[in-house]
C-alpha cells in the first residue's frame, strides 16, 4: 500500500537527504533557539488541479493541500503536520497522505516526526524567536493563481497568541530566497531536462509555423511536448504573439492568425518536476527573415552570444555588462543600418541593465539577487537582451537560460535553433501541426 500511496502524494525526483539538506539550512541560517514554520498550498477547490506551495515542495517535497512543516532548531528537528482522513475524498480523487501514515512519510521525506495538523500550535515551542514565510506565494503557475499566503501570517499571528502568547513573527523569506538561488546538483539535473523540453517545444513550434496557423496552435504543440515527457504542463501563461502582439512582454491572449511577413515570439516552458526553465526565440511566419528583421534579430543575437561568451563564476553581472555593452558599441558602429530609429534602439539596448535578466528555478521569476555579489556555481538565470522600437511597435529578444559552472556556464535550452540561418533551416522541415492538421481550421 506505501508504494501505491508515494504515486499519489509525494514526489521520488529528490533525494530525502536532498531535503534533510535544505530544512538543515534553513536551521542553520535561523540559528539559536529559533522556530520555523512553513505552510503547504491550501486545496484548490474541487476539479482544480493542486500545485504545493514552492517553499512548501522546496524543504519537504509533500503534495498534501493544508499541510504545514515545523524546524525546531533547539532539538534539530523537523514535524510535517497533516490533515486528517477524509475518506469520501479518497473515494473520489484516490489515496492522500494523512498522519496516520507517519513511516511511511518519515521514511521518504526524512523528516523526523509526522503529526495531525490540529497539534500544530500546541507543539509550537516557546522562548524563541518564530519565523514564518511573510511574502506572497507564487503567481507562476500553470492556468491560475492558485493561492496567497498574504493573509496567512496574520491569520497565524491570531492563532500563536491566543493559544501561546507569542505575539511576534519574524520573517522567513529572505532567508528561503538565498538558499533557493543557488541550486544543488539535483535541482541541476531536474532543470536540464527542464530546459530541454523547453527548447524541443521552441524548435517544434519553428516547424509547425506558417501563416494561417493560430498563436494558441503553437501552445498546444509545446504542451503535447511537455506532457508527453512527464511534465505538469507549463511553468507559467505562454507568451506566443505573432506581429505586434509580441510588443506586449507578456501577451499571454494567444488567440491571433499568423500573417505573412510578421516575425513571432515564443517564451513557454514546461511545470517539470515543480521546476521551470525560460526561453525566447523569435522567427519569420513565412520561414525567411526579411532584411529588417534580419537586421534587428541579428544584432540581438549577437549581443545574446556575447553576453554568454563574459558569463562565468567569479563575475559581477555589472561588469559583464559593461563589457558586452563595449563590445557591443563597436557592433553598432560598423554596421550599416537601414533606418535612423534601429540604430537609435540599438544603442539604446546599451543603456539597459536587464539584458542578465531574473534567476530561474522553482519559479520562472525565481527567488534571490544575483548581481551584488560574484556569480557563484549552482546560480540559474536568464540570458534575455532585448530592444523596443517604438516606431513600429517592435519588441525584439532572445532568451536562454544558464547556469553558472565551475569553469563556465551550462546552457539549458542552448537546443533550440539560435542563430538566423539555423532557424530558417528548422522551419523548412515539416511540423506537427502541417502532420496533424486540426478540424475545421481549429478556429
Amino acid at each position: 500500500m506505501a508504494d501505491d500511496l508515494r504515486r499519489f502524494v509525494y514526489r521520488t525526483t529528490f533525494s530525502r537527504e536532498e531535503f534533510a539538506r535544505r530544512r538543515g539550512a534553513v536551521m542553520d541560517a535561523i540559528g539559536g533557539d529559533g522556530v520555523a514554520i512553513v505552510p503547504g498550498a491550501p486545496s484548490a477547490g474541487d476539479l482544480a488541479l493542486f500545485r504545493q506551495d514552492n517553499d512548501f515542495f522546496y524543504l519537504c517535497g509533500v503534495e498534501v493541500a493544508g499541510a504545514h512543516l515545523l524546524l525546531d532548531t533547539k532539538t534539530g528537528t523537523s514535524t510535517v503536520y497533516l490533515p486528517p482522513r477524509d475518506e469520501g475524498e479518497e473515494r473520489s480523487e484516490g489515496p492522500r497522505l494523512h498522519a496516520d501514515d507517519a513511516d511511511a512519510a518519515c521514511a521518504w521525506t526524512g523528516v523526523e516526526r509526522v503529526a495531525p495538523l490540529a497539534s500544530l500550535v500546541d507543539d509550537i515551542p516557546t522562548g524563541g524567536a518564530l519565523y514564518v514565510p511573510r511574502a506572497e506565494a507564487s503567481r507562476a503557475h500553470v492556468d491560475e493563481f492558485i493561492w496567497s499566503r498574504a493573509e496567512w501570517p496574520q491569520w497565524f499571528a491570531r492563532q500563536l497568541s491566543e493559544h501561546t502568547g507569542i505575539d511576534e513573527l519574524e520573517d522567513l523569506t529572505p532567508t528561503l530566497r538565498e538558499l533557493r538561488m543557488v541550486k544543488s546538483a539535483e535541482e541541476i539535473d531536474v532543470m536540464r531536462f527542464a530546459g530541454r523540453l523547453t527548447a524541443l517545444a521552441a524548435t517544434e513550434g519553428m516547424r509547425s509555423t506558417a501563416p494561417g496557423v493560430m498563436e494558441y496552435q503553437l501552445g498546444a504543440v509545446a504542451d503535447y511536448i511537455y506532457r508527453v515527457n512527464g511534465a505538469r504542463g507549463g511553468g507559467y501563461p505562454a507568451i506566443i504573439g505573432g506581429g505586434t502582439n509580441a510588443w506586449f512582454g507578456h501577451y499571454w491572449r494567444n488567440n491571433d492568425e499568423l500573417r505573412d511577413g510578421d516575425m513571432l515570439l515564443l517564451d513557454y516552458a514546461p511545470d517539470y518536476e515543480q521546476y521551470t526553465s525560460d526561453i525566447g526565440r523569435m522567427w519569420p511566419v513565412n520561414g525567411t527573415y526579411s532584411p529588417a528583421q534580419r537586421e534587428l534579430y541579428g544584432f540581438i543575437v549577437e549581443y545574446h552570444k556575447t553576453l554568454l561568451s563574459l558569463i562565468g563564476p567569479g563575475e559581477l553581472a555589472a561588469e559583464i555588462m559593461d563589457r558586452a555593452a563595449e563590445t557591443m558599441g563597436a557592433v553598432i558602429d560598423s554596421t550599416a543600418w537601414s533606418q535612423p530609429h534601429y540604430e537609435a534602439a540599438a544603442r539604446g539596448a546599451l543603456t539597459f541593465r536587464g539584458h542578465l535578466s531574473h534567476t530561474v528555478g522553482l519559479d520562472v521569476h525565481d527567488s534571490g539577487n544575483y548581481w551584488p555579489e560574484p556569480l557563484k556555481p549552482g546560480t540559474v538565470f536568464s540570458v534575455d537582451p532585448m530592444i523596443w522600437i517604438p516606431e513600429e511597435r517592435l519588441y525584439v529578444r532572445v532568451e536562454d537560460t544558464i547556469a553558472i559552472t565551475e569553469d563556465g556556464i551550462e546552457n539549458f535550452t542552448a537546443l533550440a535553433p539560435l542563430e538566423l540561418d539555423d532557424v530558417e533551416a528548422c522551419m523548412r522541415e515539416p511540423g506537427m501541426i502541417q502532420a496533424y492538421p486540426p478540424e475545421r481550421g481549429g478556429r
